[in-house]
């Protein structure tokens, strides 16, 4: 059981319930005592539209999907020419299709002999308020050797709201489905007992993470694929005493927390590229301000609107040179779902201490997609205070907002608090808040935003370092998992190899990174055209010589096999 993983892929046209049934699969397999993750894809419609669900799961945390499906179920054939790219199939794949949804398209013409046809509608029609895509259900889950009584407990748990007609049905339908394949249900790996654990979107983690962080209040405008950390957050933070409000738009929604934390409540917005890009003049009055917030940017294809409902690396640059000026901050990366909750954690904790502004980045491929994992553990905060540095009343002293203290942060304090007004606005002040031109005060202040946050201890929640080997595979965000197994592969072939997630991208812990990089072969590796991350190493000293980059644009995500393929066509010792 220990090398047994099964993937499979559900398409269909808009409406079809190509993704419902994704979850259902991916639940019955959390119910058989499995590790899951489902991805999704949709096409840039607002509504409608074709969609695919991914899946892959198996006794161990399954990272990233895998270099190849073993089943393609298909509900339809509505623009599937679309998700080719996504859904790699060998001579081994399983495809199931209705002969009723016509003919094969011509890209899945080489793998007709590999075609079990199943009458999914016809069977469907046999019963009462019958759904197609149940029948595909229970086919699926017998060519993927799930229990039948897993997949069944799956539909009534995802079915729950929508009343018993409608669970009774779609046992129904599943159980004709898992009728049609039986030889494939005999044998199941499942284990013996089913251990306790999560189902959790990415979007989803992000939002507990903020929430288990402190923060209280987010502002934000709705876009793909942020908007269900809103969906998530709205009825949770108002149980916690918080509240959530949707702005007008990116500039009201920056401002709107820039003004909550001004008054002392922890804040947060959520966006995409495009929004990030608008919030950038307001990014700049946090920093210069000294006003904690937290920014999370879920990335998608770009530039401009460019492709809103898949995922790319490629929001780097901006995130860390996008303000005007020199305006230091925080930038963060999620390694993977279930880190999504530490990472947001940890950077509501650290902009709150720090009073600065943390950009952390997500993108669609860690947002929308849903895995099966143990339950995230909390992250050891011990270093960091349980909240901001509060200034209290000196009768006859002026307050000094932004003192020039020895790690960097001056005492705040909150509108109408006798003793401890000051001037509060973008411009450049001295230590009282009093605006201020004077070059000794400016480079005092400058040197204080920068050196509160490089003078920083950020202890070892900065990286991920897995394994040891003299070649490193250094990476962030998403790409983190399929660099894992593409690092285990590469072990179990014999050459020792350790991988580097960065979680915190600025400011760069750069003694760390040396001592875990010295003496390896470095790749970078990320899913953006230009080699953001590299670069950025690079022009920051961080990378020993002869440092590698792969980097390639989405929307496609990395696979493990083209990661091998990369490194193996360079000799080890070619050092360039």
């Amino acid at each position: 059981m220990s090398d047994w993983y099964q993937s499979c892929a559900i398409t269909g046209s808009g409406g079809s319930g190509a993704v419902t049934a994704g979850m259902l699969v991916l639940e019955a397999a959390a119910r058989a005592g499995y590790y899951g993750l489902m991805t999704r894809s949709a096409g840039p419609q607002i509504r409608g539209g074709e969609s695919a669900a991914m899946l892959r799961f198996g006794p161990a945390p399954v990272t990233c999907m895998g270099d190849s499906f073993g089943i393609l179920a298909a509900l339809d054939w509505g623009n599937f020419a679309r998700f080719a790219g996504e859904i790699p199939l060998t001579a081994d794949t399983l495809i199931l299709a209705d002969p009723g949804a016509g003919k094969l398209p011509p890209e899945l013409e080489p793998y007709r002999e590999q075609t079990r046809w199943i009458n999914l509608r016809e069977l469907a029609d046999t019963m009462p308020s019958g759904r197609f895509n149940m029948v595909a259900v229970g086919a699926i889950a017998a060519c993927a050797r799930l229990p039948l009584s897993a997949v069944l407990e799956a539909a009534t748990a995802i079915l729950s709201a929508k009343g018993s007609e409608v669970i009774a049905a779609a046992h129904a339908c599943i159980g004709l489905g898992y009728q049609q394949l039986p030889a494939e249900a005999d044998a199941s790996p499942a284990p013996s007992e089913v251990p306790r654990r999560w189902s959790l979107s990415g979007n989803e983690a992000a939002g507990l993470g903020a929430l288990r962080g402190g923060v209280r209040f987010v502002a934000a405008y709705p876009i793909t694929p942020a908007t269900e950390i809103l969906e998530w957050l709205a009825p949770r933070i108002a149980r916690l005493g918080g509240g959530l409000l949707q702005a007008e738009d990116e500039l009201a929604s920056i401002n709107m927390i820039i003004g909550s934390s001004f008054g002392g409540v922890p804040s947060m917005t959520a966006t995409s590229g495009p929004g990030l890009s608008l919030m950038m003049e307001g990014i700049g009055l946090a920093v210069a301000s000294e006003t904690p917030i937290v920014v999370i940017n879920v990335m998608r294809g770009g530039p401009s609107t460019g492709i809103p409902t898949k995922s790319e690396q490629s929001d780097l640059n901006i995130a860390l040179y996008g303000l005007h000026g020199d305006a230091p901050h925080l930038v963060l990366a999620a390694l993977d779902i279930a880190d999504c909750v530490l990472t947001l954690h940890w950077a509501t904790r650290l902009v709150e201490h720090l009073q600065t502004v943390a950009i952390v980045l997500s993108d669609q491929l860690l947002g929308q997609s849903r895995v099966i994992v143990d339950p995230p553990e909390t992250p050891d905060l011990s270093n960091l205070p349980l909240g901001r540095r509060c200034a209290t009343a000196d009768p006859g002293a002026d307050y000094q907002r932004y003192q020039l203290t020895k790690d960097g942060i001056s005492p705040i304090s909150a509108p109408g608090l006798t003793d401890l007004s000051y001037t509060a606005d973008g411009l450049e002040h001295n230590e009282f808040g009093t605006p201020s031109s004077l070059a000794g005060d400016h480079l005092a202040q400058l040197t204080k935003r920068r050196d509160k946050l490089t003078q920083f201890d950020a202890g070892p929640l900065w990286a991920e370092i897995t394994g040891a080997g003299d070649l490193c595979l250094l990476t962030w965000g998403s790409s983190h998992g399929a660099v894992l197994e593409a690092a285990a592969r590469l072990n179990a072939s014999g050459r020792p190899t350790r991988v580097l997630g960065l979680r915190l991208i600025a400011p760069l812990q750069r003694a760390a990174l040396h001592a875990a990089t010295t003496g390896t072969q470095v790749w970078v590796i990320e899913l953006n055209q230009d080699g953001q991350l590299f670069h950025y190493l690079r022009s920051e000293a961080a990378l020993p010589e002869g440092a590698r980059s792969f980097a390639r644009p989405g929307p496609l995500p990395l696979r493990p096999a083209e990661i091998l393929t990369a490194i193996a066509a360079e000799p080890a010792d070619d050092h360039t």
